[in-house]
């Protein structure tokens, strides 16, 4: 199952420089990963300073 960025969000954009396929984009307030670009390989969770990715 795709990842998804929580409220924890503090919106530095290191998840979205880390993502191989460019899966995350700058949303309202927070970053968010389209579900269906999504490879589920945990990049992002492994760089974010905050946890906000998270294995939906």
């Amino acid at each position: 199952m795709a990842y998804q960025i929580s409220d924890a969000c503090v919106s530095c954009g290191a998840c979205a420089a880390e993502c191989p396929v460019s899966a995350i984009t700058e949303g309202d307030g927070k970053y968010v990963i389209d579900a269906d670009t999504c490879i589920e390989c945990g990049a992002c969770a492994g760089v974010c300073p905050v946890g906000a990715p998270e294995q939906a």
